[in-house]
């Protein structure tokens, strides 16, 4: 069912690339431009579930759809109610899975799922506030009516009650490397297809970024105005990559002194003891040090820019979700 012509049947895609779209506000941007748009929340999960409490989903009234809910079973169900939901608009709680009265929809996970549907009002204005909100780095809550659907953005990190459903925003992952070599250029190239944002620090390098790589910000200026100028919260990790050990230490120490959750340097294991005894010398302790890892990455063994970049990556959301969980 399409919320613009109700007889028409769905014509669900073939491969789920919509359930590759992490960042959902350009999509609702875009969705709301056009039009309508319905979105779908994971409100509730009973057993396993292949997507974390809060997943959402974006349709669109001519069928299109951004993200997902579950691991791929319930999804075009999903927009087929949601399509109903823009034609009549009455919010739905969809209940799959073991127990639901939903028969011919299960999971394989084995788990039960509860996705409330509703027609998200005022789009624009909803995109936008949130888009300030991470364009400040700020973490904030949308506050659902359990029965109207409407919407409330307040500040912080607010928890359910009996009448709303809570979801979180945070501001994005995001990850300053340090450097210009072929590594760097791959972190920056991966990067944003992992939801991490990147900030790429070249001292005294082009004027111009790497092109084709969709940065959050390029310096090129000395590294002492940079750092003197970069802004690290808690949701920053910051690797330098340089292969210079005055600029690693330079890096290393300011992030160090900083709330970024993790900082790495790439480099020779044989190189640890000296690059940590001089941090400590420069009055680094032993409580920020379990946040420095060297040599930076993961041990998956990889030789290749873009492997080495993997396993950085792989470091950064691992010691993410540690101190989450």
């Amino acid at each position: 069912m399409n919320a613009l012509n109700p007889s028409a049947a769905p014509v669900w895609p073939a491969w789920p690339d919509y359930a590759l779209i992490a960042d959902l506000l350009p999509s609702l941007r875009d969705f709301a431009h056009a039009g309508r748009v319905a979105l779908a929340t994971l409100v509730s999960t009973d057993g396993p579930s292949p997507r974390p409490l809060y997943s959402e989903m974006l349709i669109a009234a001519d069928g299109r759809v951004a993200g997902y809910v579950s691991g791929g079973c319930v999804e075009a169900a999903v927009a087929s109610e949601a399509a109903m939901v823009l034609a009549d608009g009455r919010p739905r709680l969809l209940d799959y899975g073991v127990g639901s009265p939903v028969l011919d929809i299960q999971l394989t996970c084995g788990g039960r799922i509860g996705i409330f549907v509703r027609e998200l009002r005022e789009p624009s204005a909803y995109a936008n506030t949130l888009g300030i909100a991470r364009r400040e780095r700020r973490t904030v809550t949308v506050l659902t009516d359990r029965d109207s659907g409407a919407w409330n953005i307040v500040e912080g990190h607010v928890a359910p009650d009996d009448h709303h459903y809570a979801c979180v925003h945070m501001p994005p992952l995001r990850l300053v490397a340090v450097g210009g070599d072929p590594v760097t250029l791959a972190v920056a190239q991966l990067a944003p297809t992992m939801g991490v944002e990147v900030v790429l620090l070249r001292p005294h390098g082009p004027a111009e970024p790497p092109p084709g790589i969709a940065l959050t910000g390029y310096d090129s200026r000395s590294l002492a105005v940079s750092l003197g100028e970069l802004a690290l919260d808690e949701r920053t990790a910051v690797y330098s990559l340089s292969h210079d050990a005055e600029i690693d230490h330079a890096v290393a120490t300011h992030a160090l002194r900083s709330p970024a959750f993790a900082v790495g340097i790439l480099g020779s294991r044989n190189k640890i003891g000296t690059r940590v005894e001089r941090l400590k010398d420069d009055g680094v302790d032993d409580d920020d040090l379990t946040r420095l890892h060297l040599p930076a990455g993961l041990p998956i063994g990889a030789q290749t820019p873009h492997g080495i970049a993997l396993s950085i990556l792989a470091q950064v959301c691992q010691r993410d979700r540690a101190r989450a969980s």
